[in-house]
């Protein structure tokens, strides 16, 4: 079992013939991920590590002969929209939006249109999503060779704003013999198209699941959020979260971004002790450092440290 993404889970790149894409689309295929097929306008006939390319979303479908599950768009800023609106109307289900920088205004729409459409995005600005041995989609864990070290095959979600700290919590969950159900890269921009709550029911639904690993940050309202779901629908599931950028609280940081364009703070409710607070009275452990988590897990699994 796992979120999202199963054995039999087919997908394409948009932008397939850039140099990033490029080598998202090497990695994805040496971890055995389906990938069928690909799209850059004024291509088609081209080959990536043997996928074929294609002009549009809807050539990839008529080609393969059914619908693939998802996309990876991985095309400029300024494209990116056209490129996920392409795919929502033409009916794929889960989209990862690699690209950074998109115009918020443009990322809102995305959002509002897979929402009306029934369709699931991941990002922008993330690195995607694996399930340990069986699908990596998009450039979470790099080469499929360090993805294969990362991720091990567990009972523990991961959810995180940072895709490098994805890869790093679920590391450490492997080496401490726990392993991974489904990690996700959520993205680091002010709007995405997948926060922690809308991700939950997908983890509660899933029985491998035993318990659920969030990196965050300053800035937003997705914890709120979070901690307001899981006192809602009282989850099953116990979570353990880390949260970076605790010095941001200091005065003369306040109004300034770091690192990822989401995380700002703005006022009191956006500070990292504020958010902390919020999250301990759900019941969430929140742990001081990254080496901690494992073992919170464990205990939140009754597991021998």
């Amino acid at each position: 079992m796992s979120i999202l993404l199963d054995e039999s889970f087919t997908f394409m790149v948009q932008g397939i013939t850039g140099r990033e894409a490029v080598n998202l689309t090497r990695e994805c295929l040496d971890y055995g991920s389906k990938v069928v097929g690909g799209v850059t306008p004024g291509r088609k006939g081209r080959e990536v590590h043997g996928v074929p390319v294609f002009d549009t979303v809807e050539q990839v479908t008529e080609a393969v002969g059914y619908l693939p599950n998802g996309s990876v768009v991985t095309v400029p800023p300024a494209f990116t929209k056209d490129a996920v609106l392409e795919a929502i109307e033409n009916g794929i289900e889960l989209i990862v939006i690699v690209t950074e920088r998109i115009p918020r205004r443009d990322v809102a729409q995305m959002v509002e249109l897979a929402n009306l459409r029934g369709a699931r995005i991941i990002g922008p600005n993330c690195l995607g999503l694996i399930v340990p041995e069986v699908c990596k989609m998009g450039g979470i864990g790099g080469p499929a060779k360090d993805a294969a070290k990362a991720y091990a095959p567990g009972p523990v979600g991961v959810m995180s704003r940072s895709g490098g700290m994805t890869t790093e919590i679920s590391s450490s969950l492997t080496q401490a013999g726990l392993g991974v159900s489904t990690a996700v890269s959520i993205g680091g921009d002010a709007i995405i198209g997948s926060t922690y709550a809308e991700l939950m029911p997908y983890f509660e639904a899933d029985e491998e699941t035993q318990a659920i690993v969030i990196y965050t940050e300053p800035g937003g309202r997705m914890e709120a959020q979070l901690s307001e779901w899981v006192k809602e629908n009282d989850s099953r599931l116990p979570i353990v979260a880390f949260m970076a950028g605790k010095f941001m609280d200091d005065e003369e940081m306040k109004g300034m971004s770091f690192g990822h364009a989401g995380t700002i703070v703005e006022g009191i409710e956006d500070t990292a002790t504020e958010k902390i607070a919020r999250l301990e009275a759900a019941g969430i452990r929140v742990v001081e450092r990254i080496d901690e988590i494992p073992d919170a897990v464990k205990e939140k699994l009754g597991v021998a440290a």
